[in-house]
């Protein structure tokens, strides 16, 4: 009984020596003159950290260089400057655990995977914590979450990168819905490509793209778009708009994909020839031409944004043949502006398309 009182006075001695609190034997220097409610949140000596992005879209192209904003204060206004902590990570389509982007501390920062060497904070003002991420790429739309981290408190904001591109619908040489999910996002990729989202199908969507061949999207669903109903796709009763299957087994379901591609850094041509060509002599004609046979996304992206129009079929990477019209006429397919397809002949001579960088 006796040792057990000499214990709780030395414990009262401690509490009160040198006027230093005491949290389960635990001594926090920066939070004890903070201020906490019921909820956990610390709000340092009734100051509120706030962290401001912008509330629209940053719409850009393949290649640019972009700043995504990102900027904080205190309220009220701090007189001191805080040694804050920023990171910025990209969010997963699926939801999964985010991609860490860039951590800095100061004038000390560190990039990440595909971002490392190609972004960097601008710190123009003493709040600002924006991303410059440069030399884009296909892969780096999304939404991307700038966080500020002071001591406890831990705010953040999230801004929306768009690029403008162009979705296409693709099937392998080896005919239609034979792809399962991972082999679609291969597919993409080997057409200068990458799997389309669904903000992207359904703002083609608005512009007018219609196809009845369900095909994957980068969430893991299945879906396609119709502007004009009819019976074989969903019916002539059922309105206009994206036709759904919902998301399917990635491994043991098979359908087409929805690919996405952006401008290019170089250019789409065709090859004026004196005769036509198999594919192999095609691939030897551009490379004596000095270049390299086109991709599907390449001759989609020449046709989206630079209005390559050329009524003669042509060969692809892919051993298709393709040709686009951006100005349709008599003898070169339908009424619509896009690009035409003959399937992938397995053998016969045709024209050849050739990508060369600027």
């Amino acid at each position: 009984m006796l040792l057990l009182s000499l214990v709780l006075m030395l414990l009262q001695l401690g509490r009160s020596c040198c006027g230093l609190p005491f949290y389960n034997g635990f001594y926090y220097e920066h939070v004890m003159n903070d201020k906490a409610n019921g909820n956990g949140e610390v709000h340092f000596n009734g100051v509120k950290l706030v962290v401001e992005t912008p509330d629209n879209a940053i719409f850009t192209f393949r290649g640019a260089n972009v700043t995504l904003p990102c900027h904080y204060r205190y309220e009220p206004k701090l007189e001191t400057p805080r040694k804050i902590r920023i990171k910025w990570s990209k969010l997963r389509e699926d939801n999964t655990k985010e991609r860490d982007v860039l951590v800095a501390i100061g004038l000390k920062h560190r990039s990440f995977g595909e971002f490392r060497g190609r972004v960097h904070l601008r710190q123009r003002g003493e709040q600002e914590a924006s991303l410059v991420i440069s030399d884009l790429r296909l892969q780096d739309y999304g939404k991307y979450r700038c966080e500020v981290i002071d001591g406890l408190e831990d705010e953040s904001g999230i801004v929306e990168l768009e690029l403008r591109g162009v979705v296409f619908p693709y099937q392998p040489h080896h005919g239609r819905y034979r792809l399962n999910f991972h082999e679609a996002k291969k597919a993409c990729e080997e057409q200068d490509a990458v799997i389309a989202s669904f903000e992207q199908l359904f703002k083609s969507w608005e512009e007018g793209l219609d196809w009845c061949n369900a095909g994957w999207l980068l969430d893991g669903t299945v879906q396609y778009p119709i502007t004009l109903s009819r019976e074989p796709c969903g019916g002539k009763r059922l309105a206009p708009g994206i036709r759904s299957y919902g998301e399917r087994h990635k491994n043991l379901h098979y359908f087409d994909v929805f690919c996405f591609s952006s401008a290019l850094k170089g250019k789409v041509y065709y090859l004026v020839h004196p005769e036509k060509l198999t594919l192999e002599e095609a691939k030897q004609a551009c490379q004596d031409d000095g270049a390299e046979i086109a991709k599907v996304g390449q001759l989609y992206a020449a046709w989206k944004f630079f209005s390559l129009d050329r009524c003669d079929a042509g060969w692809l990477a892919d051993g298709s043949i393709r040709y686009p019209i951006a100005f349709p006429r008599p003898n070169c397919g339908p009424p619509e502006p896009g690009v035409r397809s003959f399937g992938f002949p397995d053998q016969g001579k045709f024209g050849v398309y050739c990508y060369k960088l600027s």
